[in-house]
């Protein structure tokens, strides 16, 4: 399985044999993988798409200690249709069959190097669910229905709980407040890596391990709640660049003023919006993988993820810098001899690059 918060780190065959200096065919043939020291796999046993964790393979195959893989289980992995089956007590035909397509199961399906896979949580919730004679939805909100919390309401409302019990569980808030598990999912641990940011920005001398603790999140939680804090800082940090850029567009004439959001992407992919009036183009986009874009819509000019950078006629990549200077954007996007159709550099998410 892909452990919670790792998903960015899945790494596939061919991956694997390019980081090995290796073709695809002599890996295949020669099966470094097999030896005994080699990292194990993160697919399950008999899976058709084999995958590892790309810094346990990169510490290996650099001499250096290979991190320990996580133990313990938690709501957020992602389990393939072998272990989604088995924790259904099924067969992985009939998990395909029957379940991956069930409205409790199919709209939080991710395809990670083109295997799909299925969150914890939502198999355990589905199970449950089942098993208690309660429809197929996770207890405290009936089968069908939608959050039991206004959208904009939900983060207040599950911080609240957050308050009163800081060890709160995901469980606990569905049925508190009666919100689905993705919901909660997506809730929870952003209000705890947001405070723990918070704190961190205070009190820069602590580690976030320290944090963690002294906020009283406990230690199966720590995992989650750090990465999010670590999304969080990185979105603080690239804010004010953000906003930079949009003010200097509304001082071109090219766009009315605005408060830049960060939005969290799937696999806590940063990207941010700018609403444009007068260039041509309906919005610039800012992805943290590629840079600047032109988008093709106003209403949601981010786009839905697919994991591979958007490309269209009225699309322009503006700038092989992730993040190039407002004035040379503002150039680039006003000459349209510059730009590409693809994006020249590709940064892995959470990569602190600075143009």
């Amino acid at each position: 399985m892909i452990r919670a918060g790792r998903q960015k780190y899945a790494q596939n065959s061919e991956e694997l044999a390019a980081a090995m200096g290796v073709t695809i065919g002599t890996f295949r043939n020669k099966k470094p993988y097999a030896a005994e020291d080699f990292p194990p796999l993160i697919s399950s046993d008999g899976a058709r798409v084999k995958l590892w964790d790309s810094e346990q393979t990169a510490a290996h195959l650099a001499g250096r200690p290979v991190p320990e893989p996580q133990q313990e289980d938690d709501e957020q992995d992602l389990l393939d249709r072998n272990e989604a089956s088995a924790e259904l007590g099924v067969s992985p035909k009939t998990w395909d069959k029957n379940y991956k397509t069930h409205p409790q199961i199919a709209p939080h399906l991710i395809t990670v190097k083109g295997v799909e896979h299925c969150p914890r949580g939502i198999v355990q919730a589905f199970r449950t669910g089942k098993d208690a004679g309660a429809g197929t939805g996770p207890k405290g909100r009936p089968k069908g229905s939608g959050d039991m919390v206004p959208r904009d309401e939900i983060f207040a409302r599950v911080g609240d709980l957050l308050d009163e019990d800081p060890a709160v569980t995901l469980a606990t808030v569905q049925e508190r407040l009666g919100l689905s598990y993705a919901a909660a999912a997506r809730a929870l641990p952003r209000l705890r890596g947001e405070r723990i940011a918070d704190l961190l920005q205070a009190e820069p001398h602590l580690t976030p391990e320290a944090v963690a603790t002294r906020l009283g999140y406990p230690t199966a939680v720590q995992r989650t709640a750090l990465a999010s804090a670590a999304t969080e800082l990185r979105a603080r940090q690239v804010q004010p660049y953000l906003q930079r850029v949009a003010d200097v567009l509304v001082g071109a004439g090219l766009a009315e003023q605005q408060d830049v959001v960060v939005h969290r992407m799937e696999g806590d992919v940063l990207a941010a919006a700018v609403l444009l009036s007068g260039s041509g183009a309906p919005a610039l986009v800012w992805d943290e993988r590629y840079g600047w874009r032109t988008a093709v819509s106003r209403r949601h000019p981010i786009g839905k993820e697919t994991g591979t950078p958007p490309e269209g006629n009225d699309i322009r990549y503006l700038s092989e810098e992730k993040q190039p200077e407002p004035a040379e954007l503002l150039a680039a996007l006003t000459d349209h001899r510059h730009g590409s159709r693809r994006p020249k550099t590709i940064y892995p998410a959470g990569t602190a690059v600075h143009g």
